[in-house]
């Protein structure tokens, strides 16, 4: 049987392929950016792979033709995972919010804007600090913390606030966390994989593949990507925590398959879940210290699971 795999940024694909390879998967890879959709689909496992931040390589396009990639294989009755309703979740953080709620998840407060004048007057509802991003967002796209809607006032009046890819903007209450650092729990299937402690002390860029720490660290030589423990380390979060059966829960209501879904804990240690990535990656140098192999955890649950549901 043969995988194929519709993503737009080629350096998150070796650790995937390579576990493909190792549980005997043949795999085509679909770069979206250009393409027609006609007639029917191939006969296979179909992965869906596309980031929200493929406008920040150049892929403008991607988003949209997955949209209708994804519709398409779904009409023809074709198996993909992580199809288009999870899809349209990791497009949009405002409707992660909204279905985190449904599941009785707490999310700091949060709201949505378009427009300089509506972003002050929304930020105007808020007690407190707060932050930006990009509703469509990924690699911390957009996040900004804020004292008061003078000081966005004030950012937006010189000209240079980034508003994203289509101009709409998350308010978010900020919530500070007793350590700086999130956690992020990565499921698989509908079982926890790992969870993971991130450090903050350097912002919120907080890719966890290996590729994209080697690049921060072209950008920050002082950071070394392949220290083990100075930005990425293993979180005491157990897999019978009521919380990973929340999220457990609500990827089996909403059609996700992959995610790594972050958190972050107050000092009165209370929980916020702030991010569903359906194009979850996982850092290698932190696996081998854990002695867990995500793409590999990936790769034999299509094996073991979705092959033989279409085989």
């Amino acid at each position: 049987m043969i995988v194929h795999i519709l993503y737009e940024n080629p350096d998150w694909l070796p650790p995937l392929t390579d576990a493909l390879d190792e549980v005997g998967f043949d795999h085509r890879l679909i770069e979206v950016r250009q393409g027609i959709v006609d007639g029917s689909p191939e006969p296979g496992i179909y992965l869906n792979r596309m980031s929200p931040s493929s406008h920040t390589r150049g892929h403008v396009e991607s988003v949209g033709l997955t949209r209708e990639i994804l519709a398409w294989l779904e009409m023809h009755g074709a198996r993909v995972v992580n199809g288009l309703s999870a899809f349209e979740l990791e497009m949009s953080k405002q409707r992660q919010y909204m279905v985190l709620g449904k599941y009785g998840i707490p999310t700091p407060r949060t709201g949505l804007a378009v427009g300089s004048e509506q972003l002050v007057e929304l930020t105007r509802t808020f007690d407190g600090p707060f932050i930006t991003k990009h509703n469509r967002g990924g690699k911390g796209l957009g996040i900004v913390l804020f004292s008061s809607a003078d000081e966005l006032a004030d950012r937006l009046a010189q000209g240079d606030f980034d508003f994203g890819p289509n101009g709409q903007v998350i308010i978010q209450e900020y919530i500070e966390a007793a350590q700086p650092h999130i956690t992020r729990v990565e499921l698989v299937g509908g079982e926890m994989v790992l969870a993971m402690e991130s450090s903050t002390s350097d912002g919120f860029e907080l890719c966890p593949s290996d590729v994209c720490q080697i690049k921060a660290a072209k950008q920050q030589p002082d950071n070394c990507p392949i220290d083990g423990g100075a930005k990425f380390r293993p979180s005491q979060l157990s897999a019978s925590d009521p919380l990973v059966a929340q999220y457990r829960a609500m990827c089996a209501g909403e059609g996700i398959e992959i995610a790594g879904i972050e958190f972050v804990e107050d000092a009165q240690g209370r929980r916020y879940t702030y991010d569903i990535n359906g194009t979850t990656n996982y850092n290698q140098t932190l696996g081998r210290e854990i002695g867990v192999n995500g793409m590999m955890k990936v790769a034999e649950y299509l094996r073991d699971v979705v092959a033989p549901q279409i085989s």
